[in-house]
């Protein structure tokens, strides 16, 4: 089996260590590939970096030529494009919001969110409510860290335990790792605070592998229909019109 992971902006070393921990929830038999936008914005904080995200992560899904692939995982956490993309490929995609909260949901009555900055916490309320699943959700809490602060591993713990104690003193039973950049967190938060903590990377992992080996795949009855066939333009690329290449990027 193998998964493409999409990272959500243009910074290679994100992709690089969502990559890896990607690997460390996947099967024995899952291989993963990370895919990194070629144009879009270096770390994706608010509404504007969010839509451009999205354009740039369908475009890079819809020129793809490397190896096919059976599932594709998107690791921008609260980001637009799922529905996008859903509609692009052939095969299951699995947003990393959307899998750590069902996930959540199987492990206690309420949840809270512990992302980057304030600004984003409206938008990953939207996200959860879209997905069905805000209903469950206690708080959206910010660290007051950006994107790109968070390698300081130790400055970044110990922000994330801070919000992590507001969002249990809500009333979360279970906590969602916010960021796919906090990846590789949730064991030591889980240990210090006392609640279960996921982590949507391995989440959406674990459930992009399920789909695949159930041979489950999007309903194209109703709102993932494939995309209608018409002329579009992408960006500064008129030439390229219609479905582009996402075709090419599954197996089966």
């Amino acid at each position: 089996m193998r998964i493409v992971v999409t990272n959500c902006n243009t910074t290679q070393e994100m992709t690089e260590e969502i990559v890896r921990g990607a690997r460390a929830a996947a099967g024995p038999g899952t291989t993963v590939l990370g895919l990194t936008p070629a144009w879009g914005p270096e770390s994706a904080e608010g509404w504007l970096d969010s839509y451009l995200s999205a354009a740039a992560v369908m475009d890079a899904l819809r020129t793809y030529d490397g190896p096919a692939y059976d599932a594709v995982v998107m690791a921008g956490f609260g980001e637009h494009g799922r529905e996008g993309v859903r509609e692009l490929v052939d095969v299951p995609v699995v947003d990393i919001t959307e899998a750590a909260a069902h996930l959540a949901c199987l492990l206690g009555r309420r949840y809270g969110v512990v992302t980057t900055l304030e600004r984003s916490c409206g938008q990953i309320e939207d996200s959860l409510e879209l997905a069905g699943v805000g209903r469950n959700c206690v708080a959206v809490i910010g660290t007051g860290l950006g994107v790109l602060e968070l390698e300081d591993g130790e400055r970044t713990e110990a922000a994330f335990l801070t919000a992590a104690e507001r969002a249990r003193d809500a009333g979360a039973e279970v906590l969602v790792l916010g960021c796919a950049g906090m990846t590789g967190l949730q064991r030591v938060v889980a240990e210090k605070l006392g609640v279960p903590v996921v982590d949507g990377v391995g989440a959406a992992v674990k459930l992009a592998e399920s789909l695949v080996e159930l041979g489950l795949r999007t309903s194209r009855a109703g709102g993932y229909a494939r995309p209608l066939p018409k002329r579009r333009a992408w960006g500064r690329d008129p030439g390229q019109g219609g479905h582009g290449a996402a075709s090419r990027g599954h197996s089966g």
